[in-house]
């Protein structure tokens, strides 16, 4: 016997489900869980053996379920059913399946009655269920038994909470018949997370073992404790029927003949039993499908819509042609040429604002990172001068020279321009990274075919480094060039005369006034905790003072502090910030800020550091300088007033001769690294590439395809052809199924009023309460109620005791004494 009452909409969503499942997708119709609640031993279990037509789950008196059963129902042609926990294992035979049940059960939880959260998930394929999740839940207890935790109800009632507060999740309140439907925890749970009882349906089980002369008749007829959805009887199989192997197909048959021979039901009994409760959760599937269908279609027309483009090249694409092959690598080359250059020298179209491109990079690497690492080069100013004077000394030899010699300044000056090598082999190393980093980027377009990738960035890659030994080669010429003559005619260069009177950081500063050279924010690390610790102020830097202010609009200026004995120094990165640090401070040993020797600055990148103390360079701040850790007698050794005035005369020449030749260097190694390597990268890509790989061997090798982008194109097809066809069904589905309306609103105080309070029910017709004829009045009574005369009203201000409020005293009427939070119109 399969589940007959859900097979309405089962053509209709199987055909949605078919044409998703070629694409092995799910058509995400999200329909509904159906969770039971109720208490031990309500018939949760057998309400759920019902919808799907077996006898699977355990039974027993007490707690029986222990942990959540999560039973998926999937529509197939034959029937089995599987476990998560033993994927590939198909159990065809049910009796197995109560059995594992118990098993996993006991596995977790242990045989004694204890519980666990942790989910069995089961799943069902049969052709007579529609695809929808059942939840069995364990039911709710008060007093824990076994090896149950104290706080069991708080523990089962969390587990339950989990899956009902979804909101596609429809709440079977299971109660029995004879227990005392006020004292429902099923009813309550699903008041707290379905207010307005748009997604509760009441369920009333066990009516076959109510006392005789007793019945539900008012619960059932939704008098007594309404709910906006109703209650549906139904009668399961005893426990002896289970014993005895009697199939559903009997167990409806007799659930029918109950009702129809209980004088008390024959009147409702056809909208009471299992099937009619399988028929009021099929119209609510139906409502549900029918409510997500305009966004599921909406959703569909613009994947539908995406992938229109792409479906209509894919369906023309003819993977063995080999003139596409041969257009394909054409348009490949020259994408990959376009994209390169753009990357390079920039372009007005799709700009990443999210990192610099290659192009920008490189700019930052010919005038800060190049200047910067000149400027480190730079030896220490004790090394100088000891070195001028040794050179002086050595050129005089046993006689005391009355002149400064010309050749310890050529000695000192040719000594220094060999130390450019370095930073200038070094900037040639970063632009090179650049550039290959570049030609990855490029080449990710390039990902359908990765023969032609790898191709391409081998022959890029090879011609890039073929360019780089010859830049550097071309480089250490220009230095070989500047050591070949120093040329003390130079214009600018200031010559033997004025030597002694230059101070050529005063000069450098008095030249450049007062030029801002940099604007930004940066954080102040050492700032007094007390005060709020690191805070971040706007700078702007001049040639010859450092300046915050409290924002980038400049009104409020926080310090000026001049350049003068100002250095740099590296401060290491705390584990406890994330930003990159740097400090400046003053070789006199005096204060820089306030009370603080050193003033530590904070940016967010590595690359904002160097950028900043690029532009201290500018401003004649430079980098501290290792003490020389050598020792000896030539430390202590003393100079005459006539060598030390020749020491510090050639001093001045050689910072002036070597100003000249760094400002030559600067200039000349961003055009030739230009020149030589960037230009010349970017006339090959775009005149022998494609040369190249034509010689590179098998063409239509190089055309093959990657297995993803195969898979990607048979995948947007069938995508494409399904999408359709369930924009197809979706017009069926709105014109063949019928909406029902949800069920007015009723009046649920009840909650509120005190669970457990005997009370008695009095149904009066409108007519002779002065309300329409049509109109029920029911009234709950502290009394037995006397005959009405005439209806009871409310007072200016009064409302009925909602939930959480306390009820208004009750007071004599014309119907005896009355509860107004008890006043139900129905």
């Amino acid at each position: 016997m399969g589940n007959r009452g859900m097979e309405d909409l089962i053509p209709l969503v199987n055909r949605l489900q078919d044409a998703f499942s070629s694409i092995g997708q799910s058509c995400n119709l999200d329909l509904p869980q159906i969770a039971v609640v109720g208490g031990q031993s309500a018939g949760k279990s057998s309400v759920l053996e019902n919808f799907v037509g077996r006898d699977f789950l355990p039974r027993g008196s007490g707690i029986v379920t222990r942990r959540p059963l999560v039973l998926q129902l999937i529509s197939a042609n034959a029937e089995w059913a599987e476990f998560l926990h033993c994927k590939g294992k198909k159990f065809t035979d049910f009796d197995e399946v109560r059995q594992e049940i118990e098993a996993e059960t006991d596995r977790v939880t242990g045989a004694n009655k204890g519980i666990s959260p942790i989910p069995i998930n089961l799943r069902v394929y049969s052709p007579h269920v529609l695809n929808l999740t059942l939840i069995d839940l364990p039911g709710i207890t008060k007093v824990p038994v076994g090896d149950q935790p104290a706080d069991i109800e708080h523990q089962i009632r969390d587990m339950i909470m989990q899956f009902i507060c979804r909101e596609s999740c429809l709440i079977l309140a299971v109660t029995p018949a004879n227990t005392d439907l006020a004292n429902s925890d099923a009813l309550k749970l699903a008041k707290d997370v379905d207010p307005q009882g748009q997604r509760t349906i009441g369920v009333i089980t066990k009516l076959d073992l109510m006392d005789e002369g007793t019945d539900a008749r008012d619960v059932l007829e939704n008098k007594l404790l309404p709910l906006r959805r109703g209650y549906i009887g139904v009668v399961n199989r005893s426990q002896k029927d289970i014993d005895g192997k009697k199939d559903i197909r009997a167990a409806l048959a007799a659930e029918r003949k109950f009702f129809l021979s209980h004088p008390a039901y024959r009147h409702i009994a056809d909208s009471m039993g299992t099937p009619h409760l399988q028929k009021v959760l099929n119209q609510q599937l139906t409502n549900h499908i029918r409510d997500t269908l305009p966004a599921f279609r909406s959703k569909l027309q613009s994947q539908l819509l995406s992938l229109d483009r792409e479906a209509e090249e894919y369906r023309q694409y003819r993977p063995d042609d080999p003139s596409r092959k041969t257009k394909a690598l054409l348009q490949m080359v020259q994408q990959f040429s376009v994209d390169f250059e753009k990357r390079i020298e920039g372009s007005g179209d799709q700009v990443d604002t999210v990192e610099l491109s290659g192009g920008a990079k490189i700019n930052r690497i010919f005038h800060e990172r190049f200047p910067f690492e000149l400027v480190k080069m730079e030896c220490d100013e004790k090394e100088m001068r000891r070195e001028i004077s040794y050179a002086i000394k050595n050129i005089h030899g046993i006689r005391t020279g009355l002149f400064t010699p010309d050749m310890a300044f050529e000695a000192i000056v040719k000594k220094q321009v060999v130390k450019i090598k370095e930073p200038c082999i070094k900037c040639i190393d970063l632009v090179v990274q650049e550039l290959i980093n570049t030609v990855r980027q490029c080449s990710d377009k390039l990902d359908s075919f990765p023969c032609l990738r790898e191709e391409t960035e081998r022959i890029v890659t090879s011609h890039i480094r073929d360019r780089e030994s010859k830049a550097k080669e071309q480089v250490l010429l220009l230095i070989d060039v500047q050591l070949a003559y120093i040329n003390t005619n130079h214009e600018d260069f200031i010559g033997f005369a004025n030597a002694q009177q230059r101070s050529s950081q005063a000069n450098k500063k008095s030249s450049a006034g007062n030029q801002v050279i940099r604007k930004g924010w940066l954080t102040i690390n050492n700032i007094s905790i007390m005060k709020g610790g690191a805070k971040e102020y706007w700078f702007v830097l001049t040639a010859e003072s450092l300046s915050w202010f409290k924002d980038d609009e400049e009104k409020e200026k926080k310090y000026m502090l001049p350049l003068d004995n100002l250095k740099v120094k590296d401060v290491e990165k705390s584990f406890m910030s994330s930003k990159h640090m740097f400090a400046i401070f003053n070789t006199e040993q005096r204060n820089v800020f306030k009370d603080n020797r050193f003033l530590e600055l904070a940016c967010d990148t590595l690359e904002e550091v160097e950028s900043w103390r690029a532009s201290l360079l500018r401003a004649g701040v430079y980098p501290e300088r290792v003490e020389s850790e050598s020792s000896g007698p030539s430390e202590n050794f003393s100079m005459d007033p006539q060598l030390e005035r020749k020491v510090e005369t050639i001093r001045n020449l050689v910072d002036s001769y070597m100003a000249i030749v760094n400002k030559c260097i600067r200039d000349l190694m961003p055009k030739s690294i230009m020149h030589l390597m960037i230009n010349n990268v970017k006339e090959f890509i775009n005149a022998e590439l494609l040369a190249q790989l034509y010689s590179a061997g098998d063409q239509n090798a190089l055309m093959d395809e990657s297995q993803e982008q195969v898979q990607r194109r048979e995948e947007v097809l069938r995508t494409h052809h399904a999408l359709k066809e369930a924009l197809a069904i979706t017009g069926d589905i709105s014109t063949t199924t019928i909406s029902t309306p949800l069920p007015p609103p009723v009046d649920n105080s009840w909650l509120s009023a005190g669970a457990g309070s005997r009370s008695s029910q009095v149904v009066l017709r409108g007519s002779a309460c002065g309300f329409p004829a049509d109109v029920r009045v029911s009234v709950v009574c502290r009394s037995p109620p006397p005959s009405p005369t005439a209806p009871r009203r409310m007072s200016a201000g009064q409302r009925p005791a909602g939930r959480g409020a306390p009820a208004p005293p009750s007071r004599p009427g014309p119907l005896g004494p009355l509860n107004n939070s008890a006043d139900n119109l129905t």
